[in-house]
């Protein structure tokens, strides 16, 4: 169950910050209302994600695999530039959370 309550976590997350940057600096009302939604369920879900997971794992997965989703967001669907650099980049991250989990 701790697993799932790590998938929702990222999941929410992502959805809360796709709303930030949909909300224009708090001038959207249903964005801004959706990214404290979101943000309050991720941490929920980390909270109960935590009773059962390492802080480490669970927070190094959460962080990780969020910044790789937003980054792929903010490319396919804000029309970011896509550079070498931020793919090489995304690459890292992922392979840094999957070390720490191999390590644990």
């Amino acid at each position: 169950m701790p697993w799932l309550y790590l998938g929702l976590t990222i999941l929410f997350e992502v959805a809360g910050t796709t709303c930030m940057k949909l909300s224009q600096g708090f001038s959207q009302v249903w964005p801004s209302i959706g990214m404290a939604v979101f943000y309050g369920a991720s941490l929920t879900f980390l909270t109960l994600t935590l009773k059962k997971l390492d802080v480490s794992i669970a927070y190094a997965i959460w962080s990780g695999v969020g910044t790789a989703l937003i980054a792929a967001i903010g490319m396919l669907w804000f029309r970011e530039p896509v550079t070498f650099l931020k793919l090489v980049s995304i690459g890292l991250i992922i392979a840094g959370v999957a070390g720490l989990k191999l390590a644990h």
